[in-house]
């Protein structure tokens, strides 16, 4: 018997076994974890006309995505694709915008509600995994229990042909036997420079700062949070995890505010340390910033202020950690990852009331300069976010747990551009970004160590290799979000609108296993890529096209311009001074006719240029003189996530073919202009 047919009928015996139990429930896909990966891989499916079930074990659906995390972290517009890209395209609608990256919590969940209502999905919430049966390297049943409430009289049993691993922590991959890594591998395992023990000046303790209970004295021990393991040689590998903590939603606006208040077991001496570092650094306010500041041969990074606020719409934040002592709860998180239930529960409970705590002391502790105390005091929980948990946020931000050690391992290779993958179903382009790992105790000052801050050499594409098993160890589990990649890799990897798109390519190829009868390792990738680009929103609708500088075929570049890094995709141009009449055509290859809203992409670098942005659009037949200011721009929130804004220059008739064209000019030769992406949207 070939391995086509015994394929399909090992798929065939999933759906027509003798028992019709009513606690077994049959499906073409199931997706383990509602997060957004989850929920974007989910409507994929039921788009390709597959059967499918969403298993969530809490009762929050979205992930970080709907749980606080407001300024998405990306790198680059360009590395978001697909329905990631339409997520961010319907919360822009919400705001009156094409697009939005920043945004309120409330809001993001109701764009995934309308996803799954438009889908029918079926999504079944606080439900966890107790159980995996595999046969001959396939998964063939899984079980799960009522999360808060377990009995086996409850237990539900799920039979697929291909599941779909999107939680963050990994945990179906796992009980299916799949190799994973914790922690972080040696600089030597992988050939990398920026994996492995290090000590990083940015998040970082000033020094002289005391590390015990009683200054000057080891013997009082050592204050809360710090560790008494010794540092290990630069780029050792270990198993300890980059610090989690909540991104929370707060707001200055007294009409909609909840106050901050003493959490369950508070305990003031855990702030100790802060309040050291607030002496230290001289703190006026609670917002974070830095500045290099030289002394002597070297250069320090200064840090001042507790948070990264960054904003949002409606006046309301998104406040993540910042500086040496902040919302991480640095160490506390060492046994998650392979924690069972009760334990990951007690850790989640730990740091919800650290983070409570945390603005309980800083709001209300006399040991507090009075200027940080009513700043912080200024600020309080929104009332219409997260109603069902007083306005706290509903997810843990667990940066990393477990990753998968796949059929290939992305690498800081990758990230460099050094090695790039030929069957890449997703970019990335964040910053190699790693949280402390663990505080200590170095020439008798408190140090944090493990924090890496490191670019990317560009949006650089992931191979479909790293969310697949080895074919050794499942044939039929995708898994988008624990993938395969080195902890330094995977510090640039692991955002949420990356994850999106990879849960679409994991979605798409496992339709294409089940139709194909074949293992998931062995799809044909160049279809899944020709299918992610034909068809990105599975409506069967016009595509719509984008021209960047870098599109040698379709830009026609007059007079002098130079490449800079930065805007969207790779790099921008930017034009210098010459005789010459400084332009940049952008032509796009209209496939089919019919009405197009034509936008520009503008940089936060533009604002370093010119104030008047001067274009020349033409149909075809008409050319059409277009000017915008910099100033009618409207940017709702912190924008430093996105780089940019596209900026509307109209809509317009264009016909098949290569006439209609986007011309960037300089303004009078007065001053430098920048070129960059030009999209041209077709009207629904």
């Amino acid at each position: 018997m070939n391995k086509q047919k015994y394929f399909l009928l090992l798929m065939l015996s999933f759906f027509y076994s003798a028992t019709f139990a009513q606690n077994i429930k049959k499906v073409d896909i199931c997706i383990y974890g509602g997060s957004s990966a989850g929920i974007i891989a989910a409507y994929t499916a039921k788009k390709l006309g597959k059967s499918v079930i969403v298993i969530e074990p809490g009762n929050h659906i979205g992930g970080l995505t709907t749980g606080g995390l407001g300024a998405t972290d990306i790198g680059n517009k360009y590395a978001i694709t697909g329905l990631a890209k339409e997520f961010y395209r319907q919360i822009g609608a919400h705001y009156g915008k094409l697009e939005q990256w920043t945004f309120e919590p409330h809001v993001a969940s109701k764009v995934y509600a309308n996803m799954i209502a438009d889908a029918k999905l079926e999504v079944v919430k606080n439900h966890r995994l107790v159980d995996v049966q595999k046969k001959d390297g396939f998964i063939n049943e899984i079980t799960v229990e009522v999360s808060d409430n377990p009995n086996t009289a409850t237990n539900q049993k799920i039979q697929a042909k291909v599941f779909l691993d999107c939680t963050y922590e990994g945990d179906l991959m796992a009980k299916a036997g799949v190799s994973y890594a914790i922690g972080r591998e040696a600089n030597s395992q992988y050939g990398e420079t920026y994996n492995g023990v290090q000590v990083s000046e940015y998040h970082q303790f000033p020094d002289g700062i005391d590390p015990y209970v009683v200054p000057g004295n080891p013997t009082s021990g050592l204050l809360y949070g710090i560790s008494d393991a010794k540092l290990a040689r630069k780029g050792s590998g270990d198993k300890l995890i980059q610090a989690y903590n909540f991104r929370i939603c707060l707001t200055q606006d007294k009409n909609n505010q909840i106050a901050f208040t003493k959490p369950d077991n508070y305990d003031p001496s855990k702030y100790t340390l802060l309040a050291r570092v607030i002496a230290k650094e001289g703190w006026d306010g609670i917002n974070g910033t830095f500045k290099h500041v030289k002394m002597g041969d070297t250069v320090i990074v200064a840090n001042k202020g507790g948070f990264l606020i960054k904003h949002m719409p409606n006046g309301k934040t998104d406040f993540n950690n910042f500086g040496a002592f902040s919302t991480d709860m640095v160490g506390a998180n060492y046994n998650y990852p392979e924690g069972d239930y009760e334990t990951r529960k007690k850790i989640w409970k730990e740091h919800e009331d650290y983070n409570k705590g945390l603005f309980y002391f800083l709001a209300n502790d006399n040991s507090v300069p009075l200027a940080v105390r009513k700043d912080m005091q200024s600020w309080g929980y929104a009332k219409d976010e997260f109603r069902d948990n007083g306005g706290f946020p509903s997810q843990l931000y667990v940066r990393e747990a477990r990753r998968m050690i796949g059929e290939m391992v992305m690498t800081q290779k990758h990230c460099d551009g050094v090695e790039v993958v030929t069957d890449g179903v997703g970019m990335a382009a964040y910053g190699m970004d790693s949280h402390t790992c663990q505080r200590i105790v170095i020439d008798g000052m408190v140090k944090n160590e493990g924090d890496v801050q490191i670019p990317v050499a560009g949006p650089f594409p992931i191979s479909y290799r790293a969310i697949t098993p080895k074919k050794s160890e499942c044939k039929n589990l995708l898994v988008p979000v624990c993938l395969s990649a080195s902890h330094i890799a995977f510090g640039s990897i692991r955002m949420e609108a990356v994850f999106m798109v990879m849960a679409q390519s994991a979605a798409t190829a496992a339709a294409m296993a089940i139709d194909g009868g074949v293992e998931v390792q062995n799809i044909n990738v160049t279809e899944l890529q020709n299918r992610l680009t034909a068809d990105p929103l599975l409506n069967n609708k016009t595509v719509e096209i984008i021209v960047d500088n870098d599109d040698k075929d379709n830009v026609i570049i007059s007079g002098r311009w130079e490449e800079v890094k930065g805007g969207y995709g790779k790099n921008l141009l930017l034009s210098t001074t010459s005789n010459q009449k400084n332009s940049v055509k952008y032509i796009p290859e209209v496939k089919k006719s019919g009405k197009y809203t034509i936008y520009a992409y503008v940089s936060q670098e533009e604002s370093q240029s010119t104030n008047l942005l001067s274009y020349r659009v033409s149909d075809g037949k008409t050319e059409t003189p277009v000017a915008r200011k910099l100033s009618d721009i409207k940017v709702l929130g912190t924008n430093n996530e996105s780089n940019g804004e596209w900026v509307e220059l109209g809509t317009y008739k264009l016909k098949a073919g290569k006439k209609a064209f986007v011309e960037v000019l300089e303004n009078s030769g007065k001053e430098p202009a920048l070129a960059d992406a030009v999209l041209f949207l077709p009207i629904k």
